[in-house]
C-alpha cells in the first residue's frame, strides 16, 4: 500500500476528546474515527489490525473444537424477560420497538439466543459436547463511554458457548478455552494475566478474566508474588489485618465536636482507624441499606451487591439519609431500627470500637459486636488491597493495573433450565445442558495492545498484529536513484509475501520519520542518497533506538528473517 493512496491522515495535535494513551494514538494515527460517544469507524490501518486479531482468535477457537456461526443482532425482549436479564442489564440494554409494536433488544451478548438454538438442535447426549462461536457486533448503552475503544457502546466481540452433559465435561471445555485464550494473547505478542472475577450480569459460577497488563489500565489486579493467586479487585479476597482486642468495656457516649470522618474521629480518640466502625449508607433496589465495616477498610460494592442479590446498588443521597432519621458523620448500627444492617466480618476481629452516636457531633466508645447491635447479614464486603495477606499462602499481596480483554464463565444450568435446553442421557432421562460462555472484546484488545506497547513517539505494534510489517521510507532527492531503488525494493518485498506500507510522499525526512514512529510499524527501511552511496539501506526496528545498514543484495533475506522473528 502506498501512503499517497491510503485513506486516513495522521494528526500532529492530540484531539481534545482523547482521554487515554490508546485513544490519543489511534486518533492521531488515523486508525479510527469517532462518529458519536462510544461509536467509532475503523479506518483501513485500524481495520487491518482488527482482521489480524480476529484471524488469531478464529484459528484458536477452531483448534479448540469451536464451530463458527452468526446470530442475529435483533433479539426479542421477551427472551430477556424470561431469564430476568432485562433487569440485570437495566439501562445498559438498548431496547427498540418495531412498526408492529414488538419490543426488541440490540444484543449486548447472546446467551439467550444460543440457548434457544441448542434447545432446537441438541436432543441427546450423543450431540454433546458442543462449542459454538461467532465474531459479531454487540451493543451496550454505557453511561460513561470513555477511553476510545476501551469502553464503547458498539463493539466487536468473539463469544463462544460450550454445551456439555455434566460438570466434569464442562471442566474439560473450560480448560480448553483457558488454554486457547492464553495462546491468543501470546500469539498477539501481549503479556496477559488470568485472574478470578465477578460474573456480573452474565451470571453463572466460576469466572475468570484475562488482563493485559498496563500501567494505564482501568482495572486493579490483586495478586500474590509467591503463589498463583490473582483476582480482579472486585473479586479479590485477603487475610485482613486484625484490630486491637481485649475484654469488652462498658459503652460510653462521647461528644466529638468537629469530628465526622474516620480520620477525624480516630485522631480525636487517639486510636488507629482500625479501632473505628465505618457506616456507609446505600440504596439497593429501592431500599435503604446500612453497611458497617471497620474504619481502615473500604466497602467493595460488587461484593455487597452480590451478597444482597441486588440488581441496582448506589450510595444514598444526603436527603435519603436525613429522611431515614440518620445523622451523616455520626450514623451507627447501635440502636438502629427499621433499616437492614449488612456487616463486614472485619467487625468481629477486634473489640471496643468507636462508632457513631446517631446524634450530631456525638460518638460511642467501646462498641462491641454482637453485644451492642445485630446484623441482618454478615459477610465479606471488604475491598482487598496490597499488603494484606494472600488467602492461599498468607504472603503479602501486591497490586498491578490491567485492561480486561477476555472473560470466561461457567454458566451451569442458569440458562438451559429457564429456556428449556435439555438433552436425553444414556438412561433416557431428560436433563438440562451444562453451559459455559467465553468472550473476547476485539476492539478493546487492539486498544490494550497500544496501552501496553507505546512510547512518547507513538505506537509500537507487536509484529503479529501490526497493520503492516514494514514501513518503506525513501528520502527523495532529484538526480539520485532513490525512487528507482525504492520502487524495486517495494516490488521485491511484496513479491516475497511481506506486508509493506510504502511512504511515497514528497515530504521531509522529519515528517516521514515522525509518521513512521507514530504508526508503530515494526520494521522501518530507509532509502536515501547517503545509504545508496554504500549500496545499502538503513533498517531500524521500532522497538530499538539504533539503526543498521544492510547491503541491497542481502536486505531482502535479512528483512524476511526479522519479520519472521517478530
Amino acid at each position: 500500500m502506498r501512503v499517497t493512496r491510503l485513506f486516513g491522515k495522521t494528526l500532529r495535535e492530540v484531539p481534545a476528546e482523547a482521554d487515554t494513551i490508546s485513544h490519543k494514538l489511534l486518533l492521531r494515527a488515523g486508525m479510527v474515527d469517532q462518529l458519536a460517544a462510544g461509536v467509532y469507524s475503523y479506518l483501513p490501518l485500524g481495520w487491518r489490525v482488527i482482521n489480524k486479531i480476529e484471524s488469531i482468535v478464529r484459528d484458536e477457537m477452531n483448534q479448540a473444537g469451536g464451530q463458527e456461526l452468526c446470530m442475529p443482532v435483533l433479539q426479542p425482549l421477551e427472551m430477556w424477560q424470561q431469564t430476568g436479564r432485562d433487569q440485570a442489564f437495566g439501562e445498559g440494554l438498548f431496547v427498540l420497538t418495531d412498526r408492529r409494536d414488538r419490543r426488541l433488544v440490540l444484543g449486548p451478548t447472546h446467551e439467550e439466543v444460543i440457548t434457544y438454538l441448542a434447545s432446537r438442535n441438541v436432543q441427546s447426549y450423543r450431540d454433546l459436547p458442543l462449542m459454538l462461536y461467532q465474531l459479531q457486533t454487540k451493543f451496550r448503552d454505557e453511561p460513561r463511554s470513555r477511553g476510545g475503544l476501551i469502553r464503547v457502546r458498539e463493539f466487536i466481540m468473539k463469544d463462544l458457548y460450550s454445551f456439555d452433559a455434566d460438570d466434569a465435561a464442562l471442566d474439560v471445555s473450560y480448560q480448553k478455552m483457558l488454554r486457547a485464550y492464553e495462546n491468543i494473547y501470546a500469539r498477539c505478542g501481549l503479556t496477559a494475566m488470568m485472574v478470578q472475577a465477578d460474573s456480573g450480569a452474565i451470571g453463572g459460577k466460576d469466572s475468570h478474566e484475562f488482563m493485559v497488563l498496563a500501567e494505564s489500565g482501568e482495572d486493579e489486579i490483586i495478586y500474590c508474588p509467591s503463589c498463583k493467586y490473582a483476582a480482579n479487585v472486585e473479586k479479590a479476597e485477603s487475610v485482613k489485618p486484625k484490630a486491637e482486642s481485649g475484654a469488652p468495656l462498658p459503652i460510653e457516649e462521647v461528644a466529638t465536636p468537629g469530628a465526622a470522618t474516620i480520620e477525624e474521629v480516630a485522631k480525636f480518640f487517639k486510636v488507629a482507624p482500625s479501632q473505628t466502625l465505618k457506616a456507609v449508607l446505600y440504596v439497593a433496589d429501592g431500599g435503604l441499606i446500612f453497611a458497617v465495616i471497620r474504619g481502615d477498610i473500604e466497602v467493595n460494592e460488587i461484593k455487597l451487591k452480590n451478597l444482597l442479590h441486588a440488581t441496582e446498588l448506589r450510595l444514598a443521597t444526603d436527603a435519603e439519609v436525613k429522611e431515614a432519621g440518620l445523622v451523616k458523620g455520626a450514623a451507627s448500627a447501635v440502636g438502629l431500627k427499621g433499616v437492614k444492617i449488612i456487616a463486614d466480618d472485619s467487625i468481629t476481629s477486634g473489640t471496643n470500637f468507636i462508632a457513631g452516636g446517631n446524634k450530631p457531633e456525638m460518638h460511642l466508645k467501646n462498641v462491641n459486636y454482637p453485644r451492642d447491635f445485630k446484623a441482618d447479614i454478615m459477610g465479606n464486603i471488604a475491598k482487598s488491597k496490597a499488603g494484606e495477606g494472600c488467602p492461599q499462602c498468607s504472603t503479602a499481596l501486591a497490586a498491578i493495573r490491567g485492561i480486561e480483554v477476555g472473560h470466561i464463565f461457567k454458566l451451569g444450568t442458569a440458562f438451559s433450565k429457564v429456556l428449556g435446553a435439555n438433552y436425553i442421557d444414556e438412561q433416557g432421562v431428560s436433563k438440562p445442558i451444562i453451559m459455559g460462555c467465553y468472550g473476547i472484546g476485539i476492539g478493546r484488545l487492539l486498544a490494550a495492545a497500544i496501552e501496553q506497547n507505546h512510547d512518547d513517539k507513538g505506537i509500537i505494534w507487536p509484529m503479529p498484529i501490526a497493520p503492516y510489517q514494514i514501513y518503506l521510507c525513501p528520502l527523495y532527492r532529484e538526480g539520485t536513484k532513490v525512487a528507482e531503488t525504492a520502487e524495486k525494493l517495494y516490488a521485491d518485498l511484496t513479491a516475497a509475501g511481506l506486508e509493506v506500507l510504502f511512504d511515497d510522499r514528497q515530504e521531509s525526512p522529519g515528517v516521514k520519520f515522525n509518521d513512521a514512529d507514530l504508526l508503530g510499524i515494526p520494521v522501518r527501511i530507509t532509502v536515501s542518497p547517503r545509504t545508496l552511496e554504500k549500496n545499502s539501506v538503513e533498517v531500524k526496528l521500532r522497538r530499538e533506538k539504533q539503526a543498521s545498514l544492510m547491503s541491497l543484495e542481502e536486505a531482502l533475506i535479512k528483512i524476511k528473517e526479522l519479520v519472521a522473528k517478530g
